[in-house]
């Protein structure tokens, strides 16, 4: 009997143990987006901001956007592929009545990605949410010239003129090009739009983003 309980209890170790080694990237950021649901009663059709760690840092998000009963869904260092496979997750859940972007710099560094590579992503995801929300208004947020990835600017406003490009030409869709807004008149970089690691951004930074943003947002 304890031969076969020991049996047991091994395989069980050995599937809990291959799963952990297995989980996609993330799961357990949106495992704890989903607990929190279930504690705090998110807002109902809200304007959703969803993305990568440009929106997760937005810490007063819901307060500076609060009469569009904004919900903030960012998840740090996701890349456009991760937005997509979590759209079950914190997208559709919330029945948004307008979805605000921010995707595609995480995907910058991998030397393999190309401008057309953002694109074809950031179309599967555009896609993707139009099958099950066709309706629901798309607010595109340009990508950001970080002075950490200075050296990615080429492909960085080849994917944004890309982008832009799909993005006009979509129903129900918004462009808002927040690259040039964060560049001085000569096109050089801003630091003191940035925290100390040059890719987050401080709250000037975010003050251009809100201005940008804000005139594009759907009230109740």
């Amino acid at each position: 009997m304890k031969k076969i309980f020991f049996t047991l209890l091994l395989s069980q170790l050995v599937l809990l143990t291959a799963f952990s080694q297995s989980k996609p990237p993330f799961w357990d950021d949106v495992q704890t987006i989903k607990k929190y649901d279930k504690m705090f009663q998110p807002p109902v059709n809200p304007v959703l901001f969803v993305g990568s760690s440009s929106i997760r840092k937005w810490d007063d998000l819901t307060q500076v956007f609060a009469k569009y009963n904004a919900l903030n869904r960012g998840i740090g260092g996701a890349v456009t592929n991760d937005i997509t496979y979590y759209l079950n997750d914190i997208v559709f859940p919330y029945h948004p009545r307008q979805i605000v972007l921010y995707v595609g710099e995480n995907d910058l560094p991998e030397p393999k990605t190309t401008a057309d590579s953002v694109l074809n992503r950031t179309i599967r995801l555009f896609n993707s949410i139009r099958a099950k929300l066709p309706d629901v208004p798309i607010l595109y947020i340009s990508i950001k010239p970080s002075p950490s990835r200075d050296k990615f600017r080429e492909k960085a406003v080849a994917s944004n003129a890309l982008i832009k490009k799909f993005i006009n030409e979509q129903l129900d869709a918004k462009y808002v090009d927040i690259y040039p807004l964060m560049l001085t008149r000569d096109g050089q970089n801003r630091p003191e739009l940035f925290v100390e690691d040059m890719l987050h951004m401080n709250a000037a930074g975010y003050a251009i983003w809100k201005k940008a943003v804000e005139k594009h947002l759907i009230k109740r």
